[in-house]
């Protein structure tokens, strides 16, 4: 029986192991976890959601602090139309962030960062092309868009000198999704290099709606490989959502996927941005404990844990520090929320509002807990040590697991006092 070593992701000229790390943000696929993919022969993600937030965090900068004293006045005023974010300093937190994972990079390996589309910070179309500039300029091996349908994102780029030098690549959770993206992008003269294929069992943001049960990632799979090979378009399939073992895995790679995409596991790694007690939480899950909800100011349904910190909480939005969420017209559903909260309970100290959160806030914090369909299954994957708690793994140990474990068996890290 094949394991997935046994396969190989072509990008180019270059082979890779078939394991794609996904891009989990807010600094949750840190720089350490992309390099130890890359280290190891395939493919890491750093994530460029909340730019200036993970700048700060590891290079000393004060992106956010700036923003808030520009701001500060603006604090109280549900009129968000106002706060922007400086297009040099996002371009600089990017170069930060990209140039301090490709300056350590090791291996054969490659670095791809995960963007999303529904950070539209206000001026959608200029930061989003401001961030794609700026990953380029750094050095990153790739891209993978995400959260979004990218319909001129291609557009915003094919004038840079890396336009057709760096991979690109798409999510996309529908053959219709991709079909607009290849129709829009055609004037470009330039396919991507690779598509991801995000089942409904993800974790974070879905590309579904709250009927995301009804669909199937391996029939999205076949029917999207149907496509590209009726259209004879020869482009590397990278399914996503729901592959918790090797075997899961190979299933895939046996049906032609060029590689797969995983994420969950990697939620409880040494080199995962979640503080320790989050991921203790993650291994703690039952399946009870996962949902589905309507929270996201995005307007996409998102996976989480339902004891998250951050669902219910009605905290004052930080746009003047963050606002990542503020649309073309400063707006973001939270505030209009959190409003009516406010103005329903009249001198109340705190509100509490269930419908929405201040998404910004709360990820940057670590206190919205977003998962996979089968976090409960983390469990199953370490050991519980005396005192209750769960055994922390290496992102090298999770990915050897998917690279050479036979059959559905998940390897054990080894006992702590044998190490």
């Amino acid at each position: 029986m094949k394991c997935v070593d046994d396969f190989r992701l072509r990008l180019g000229s270059q082979e890779l192991v078939p394991i794609m790390i996904g891009g989990m943000g807010v600094d949750i696929s840190t720089v350490e976890m992309a390099l130890e993919a890359a280290r190891l022969g395939g493919v890491g993600h750093i994530s460029d959601a909340m730019i200036k937030t993970v700048a700060d965090r590891h290079s000393n900068t004060r992106f956010v602090k700036d923003k808030l004293k520009l701001y500060k006045a603006n604090v109280n005023n549900p009129d968000k139309s106002s706060v922007q974010f400086n297009l040099g300093r996002v371009a600089e937190a990017t170069k930060l962030h990209v140039a301090r994972a490709m300056q350590a990079k090791q291996g054969e390996g490659m670095i791809f960062i995960n963007c999303m589309e529904k950070l539209t910070m206000n001026a959608p179309r200029e930061t989003l092309k401001v961030r794609l500039t700026a990953a380029l300029d750094a050095g990153i091996d790739g891209i993978t868009l995400a959260a979004g349908l990218h319909l001129s994102s291609f557009g915003l780029i094919e004038d840079h000198p890396r336009f057709r030098d760096a991979k690109l690549g798409i999510i996309v959770s529908s053959l219709r999704a991709l079909q607009l993206f290849l129709k829009k992008t055609a004037r470009t003269h330039r396919l991507p290099d690779y598509i991801v294929i995000e089942g409904p069992l993800a974790g974070g943001h879905l590309g579904f709606g709250m009927d995301w049960a009804q669909y199937d990632l391996a029939t999205i799979v076949a029917e999207i490989r149907q496509y590209l090979l009726t259209e004879k378009l020869d482009i590397p399939l990278i399914p996503a959502g729901g592959i918790f073992t090797r075997s899961d895995a190979t299933a895939f790679l046996e049906q032609g996927a060029g590689a797969v995409q995983v994420a969950t596991r990697f939620t409880v790694a040494k080199e995962c941005g979640l503080p320790q007690a989050a991921q203790q939480e993650y291994f703690k899950a039952s399946e009870k404990d996962i949902e589905v909800n309507q929270i996201s100011p995005t307007g996409y349904p998102m996976r989480m844990l339902k004891n998250s910190p951050g669902i219910g909480a009605g905290i004052r939005p930080n746009c003047e520090a963050y606002g990542y969420i503020l649309d073309s017209n400063g707006t973001c559903t939270y505030i209009t929320a959190y409003n009516r909260e406010v103005a329903a309970h009249p001198g109340a100290r705190k509100v509490s509002v269930k419908d929405k959160t201040c998404l910004c806030t709360h990820m940057r914090n670590f206190d919205i807990w977003t998962c996979g369909e089968l976090t409960w299954r983390l469990k199953d994957t370490t050991r519980k040590l005396a005192d209750g708690r769960y055994q922390s793994l290496t992102t090298e140990h999770i990915f050897k697991d998917y690279q050479f474990s036979k059959d559905n068996q998940i390897a054990l890290p080894p006992e702590l006092n044998s190490q």
